[in-house]
């Protein structure tokens, strides 16, 4: 027997007040609906059909490959969205419908096995109990046994107090869910067509299994408060994950990772680091305190504090900070420095090369053990075009200089503090362009007598 799935995603999430789908919002760095696609295959659906609706396109092209999607043209409710669904499955009649919904990222594959393995019935379906209740349909029992899902608006005030609830999420026997689906009407406050309603016509031919899960993991999306609070949950999820595989983390609950990361046992992870995107850290690195990382590669016992890397791949035993930004394009090779107030842009830094402070370096290559002094700047742009500058290895550049590019520095070369470098200088050269010093002497006293004159 089959498991098939179907998605519930074609609501508009009013309460974000937003153009995007809810279902696309972001949880640790993917789309909400990425995680339920996940625990449903994990789970073992053979099949998997996801009901969409406002901002389709959006969402079909989050989707993986080989996974189904159908239209719900007019949002009439959850019961006429899996009518939508049941109608696009291939004969559906003889296998289990699984049914969950696409803003409940929260929902582990652990706990879809379990629902399917208690399923034996015509429906089994998953509950929670909630301090709170509102807004959940109340799963309202007769001597133990389930007879009907009460959804919030047509609750009275006894089965409003009723704190056991449904988390539209099930199983069902495929040919009697097809028979119930076709029996559904809208007589009801929003008139719209239940799923809820499809539980008690199934309760008639037996009882309605249910397995009960904790309400953390049933939390849906609505709006942005309810998006912050599930996004947390989800992010100490992967934060614990990591712990125990051996990443050391001094506050977790200020570190901020992303599912794509990849970290290595023995990183160690400062609060107010934020790791997004195709990052990837090494062991014995030091991330943090403060620091923004995107698509950056970071490799062994490097160290990173205080500073932004984007599209950047920093080598082993390199130092990055305070307040540096690496853009895409850097390559610091191992044991490289780029340090405080250094700015780096499509640049390779080589082996042990060091751009200490107060630099920025674009559009140039570094070669090995040289040294970039304070306030070196490549001028890379000329107005119209951007220009390459190339430094060799065991270059000495002096503090303030201006490299005019295009211009290369040979190997073992010098450049004197304050020069504006607009030619090529050879291997093992020093090259100063300074004005001469000139000196007045008495300026001051003649400066002051003026300026008493001009008082009088």
């Amino acid at each position: 027997m089959a498991v098939r799935a179907i998605v519930l995603a074609a609501g508009k999430g009013t309460r974000m007040r937003s153009d995007a789908p809810k279902v696309v919002q972001p949880i640790a760095g993917r789309p909400m609906i990425s995680w339920v696609i996940d625990a449903v295959t994990a789970a073992g659906a053979d099949e998997i059909t996801v009901v969409v609706g406002h901002g389709a396109d959006s969402v079909v092209a989050v989707l993986p490959d080989g996974v189904r999607s159908v239209v719900q043209e007019e949002q009439l409710g959850t019961g006429h969205a899996t009518q939508v669904a049941y109608a696009a499955m291939a004969d559906p009649a003889g296998d289990t419908v699984l049914i969950v919904p696409g803003d409940s990222p929260l929902m582990t594959a652990e706990s879809l096995r379990a629902l399917l393995a208690a399923h034996g019935s015509a429906c089994t379906m998953v509950t929670t109990r909630m301090p709170d209740p509102t807004g959940y349909g109340r799963v309202l029992r007769k001597d133990g046994a389930v007879v009907e899902i009460v959804e919030e608006r047509d609750t009275d005030p006894s089965t409003a107090r009723i704190d056991e609830v449904a988390v539209s999420t099930y199983t069902f026997d495929g040919r009697l869910l097809g028979e119930s689906l076709a029996r559904l009407d809208s007589g009801n406050h929003q008139n719209e067509y239940y799923l809820t309603d499809v539980v008690g016509m199934l309760a008639a031919f037996g009882p309605v299994e249910t397995i009960e899960v904790d309400h953390e993991e049933t939390l849906g999306v609505n709006s942005h408060d309810q998006l912050a609070k599930v996004d947390s949950v989800m992010r100490r999820r992967i934060n614990a994950e990591w712990m125990r595989q051996g990443v050391w983390m001094q506050d977790p609950d200020r570190v901020y990772i992303d599912e794509s990361v990849i970290l290595q046992s023995g990183a160690r992870i400062y609060p107010g680091v934020h790791l997004e995107g195709a990052t990837s850290i090494g062991a014995d690195s030091q991330i943090g305190p403060d620091a923004f990382l995107l698509d950056t590669t970071v490799g062994r016992g490097a160290r990173v504090w205080y500073s932004v890397l984007r599209g950047a791949q920093v080598g082993d035993d390199v130092d990055v900070g305070p307040y540096a930004t690496l853009r895409p394009g850097t390559i610091l090779h191992a044991g490289a420095k780029a340090g405080s107030f250094v700015e780096i842009k499509a640049s390779v830094v080589g082996k042990g090369s060091k751009v200490p402070h107060l630099s920025y370096i674009g559009d140039a290559t570094i070669g090995e053990d040289s040294n970039i002094g304070a306030g070196t700047v490549t001028c890379n742009f000329d107005g119209f075009r951007k220009h390459q500058t190339v430094i060799g290895s065991r270059v000495f550049v002096g503090s303030d200089t201006m490299l005019v590019a295009p211009v290369e520095l040979g190997d073992d070369s010098i450049t004197g503090a304050g020069s504006v470098i607009t030619k090529d200088v050879a291997p093992g050269a020093l090259a100063v362009e300074r004005s001469p010093q000139k000196e007045i002497p008495g300026y001051a006293e003649r400066r002051a007598r003026t300026a008493e004159a001009e008082g009088e």
